[in-house]
């Protein structure tokens, strides 16, 4: 450089004004010319120690594509609940339950952008490590307890599906008429056959990315019920129980209800409606699965994994939607809270209703693995996080995860209390609670000061959650108290 090639003399004639004009414009504009490429070897090499920190979190390099992303959250979100939607829709009437599912659902995706939002200003991918990073070990800790409770009780829904059902399919696909004690009449046998053949090799996965087939295929099951439930309508005559084409005038205390038995509620208000608020909210929990699934996305950035998380969404509320309103206008009235039970009230042997709960037995099954992998990620969080992946502590967690799961299944009798308590506190704060605290903890003061309506927007939503985990308890514990019988939500 000019400047260094001239030395200490140059500098000195420059202090005392006796070098030429024209030669301090050059030595001046080279050095210039050198602050300027100082200035782009710092622009070039920042960027290298930023992705470092954003790498901080994770282990690993995101290779999951978009379609396998949307299908894993898409799974993570599609719930037993599902078979409980054309009951809430029965009880809030058809104008009232599109309001409140159109409200969760986008609520549901304003939660998730919370949460990106909070993974994108610390470089974090890990729900337990924003609650690190939000109010320190304590709420890492909280945060990892209140995924894996809420997601244990998940996959016990799931499992007391197949405990339940399996069974009965097997019965119906035998012809047999009862059970005279055979082991694979057995709802406890097979629910641990099915843990140990499907659901612990599928657990196996060491990343999420890799169940994007299953989750596929679980979403087609779905699917081939939901068709199923449309074609049902047209082929199920209402009242339940006709096959001819003439409905029968049923007449109660004097007067023809047969209209009213099979009218449809546009705006309804009974003593069920309330169950209906928590079911619909709790039919979108996936906030557990998120960032997992945002830290194995290829190319990964906030509004690509925000469109997955849009695209999840907008398909499960598309399913949820046109499940509950033609399994409602099938039924009307006389719909259950869990809608196969109607088919099978109608003909326990038909074919179209066994294939129909044969493939939601499926699609409960491969849901299990994907739910799963956020429990694991937080044990290893909390108990494990400075140490290197180790296959046999992967595979201890998941099997006794899975023993656990099933201990619950087969030995709690009245596991739906149990689920209706940890449902009512566990998914609101995974919706509402957890995102909203974290955003207004994280994202720092100088960005978004207190009072900035993003935060004040967070500080409301967080208390709408707190509103919904009080009346959810508040209405299990009254039910409990004047009947005696619980009618727990679960996701």
């Amino acid at each position: 450089m000019e400047l260094q090639k001239m030395g200490g003399e140059t500098v000195t004639e420059m202090l005392n004004g006796t070098l030429p004009d024209s030669d301090k414009a050059a030595v001046l504009e080279d050095g210039y010319e050198e602050e300027e490429r100082t200035l782009a070897e710092q622009e070039e090499f920042l960027p290298h120690i930023a992705s470092k920190k954003l790498n901080q979190f994770t282990d690993y390099e995101g290779k999951t594509s978009f379609g396998m992303s949307v299908f894993n959250l898409s799974n993570a979100i599609m719930g037993s609940g599902i078979l409980g939607l054309a009951y809430a829709m029965r009880n809030t009437g058809i104008i009232l339950f599109v309001v409140l599912l159109i409200s969760i659902a986008l609520l549901s995706a304003y939660s998730i952008h919370l949460l990106l939002k909070c993974a994108g200003v610390v470089g974090i991918r890990a729900y337990e490590q924003l609650g690190l990073r939000a109010f320190g070990h304590g709420g890492k800790v909280v945060a990892g307890v209140v995924i894996s409770i809420h997601n244990i009780g998940a996959m016990s829904s799931y499992l007391f599906i197949v405990k339940s059902e399996l069974p009965l399919v097997i019965q119906t696909f035998l012809g047999l008429s009862g059970s005279n004690g055979e082991w694979y009449m057995n709802g406890n046998v097979l629910i641990i056959i099915v843990t140990v053949c499907v659901i612990l090799p599928l657990a196996m996965m060491k990343h999420l990315g890799y169940l994007g087939y299953t989750s596929g295929l679980s979403l087609t099951c779905m699917f081939f019920f939901l068709i199923s439930v449309i074609y049902k309508k047209f082929e199920i005559l209402c009242p339940l129980n006709e096959t001819h084409s003439e409905k029968p005038t049923i007449y109660y205390n004097g007067h023809n209800v047969t209209d009213e038995v099979c009218a449809a509620e546009f705006f309804t208000v009974n003593s069920q409606t309330a169950y209906a608020i928590p079911i619909l909210a709790f039919a979108f929990v996936c906030h557990p699965e998120v960032l997992p699934i945002y830290t194995e996305l290829r190319r990964a950035s906030k509004r690509q994994m925000q469109n997955v998380a849009n695209v999840s969404i907008l398909a499960m509320f598309s399913m949820y939607l046109l499940t509950a309103i033609f399994g409602y206008l099938t039924f009307y009235g006389s719909v259950e809270a869990e809608m196969l039970h109607t088919y099978i009230r109608v003909d326990a042997a038909d074919k179209l209703v066994l294939c129909v709960r044969l493939a939601v037995l499926v699609a409960v099954t491969l849901t299990v693995p994907v739910v799963l992998f956020p429990i694991r990620r937080a044990i290893h969080q909390l108990l494990f996080h400075k140490k290197d992946f180790s296959w046999l502590r992967h595979v201890i967690i998941a099997s006794c995860l899975l023993i656990i799961v099933n201990l619950l299944v087969i030995f709690v009798p009245n596991i739906k209390d149990i689920f209706g308590v940890i449902g009512a506190t566990s998914a609101p704060s995974l919706i509402f609670i957890l995102p909203s605290i974290f955003y207004i903890r994280i994202i720092p003061n100088e960005k978004e000061p207190l009072l900035s309506r993003s935060k004040i927007q967070a500080a409301c939503f967080a208390t709408l959650g707190f509103v919904f985990m009080v009346m959810s308890l508040s209405f299990i514990i009254v039910d409990w108290v004047t009947t005696g019988k619980s009618n727990g939500v679960g996701h």
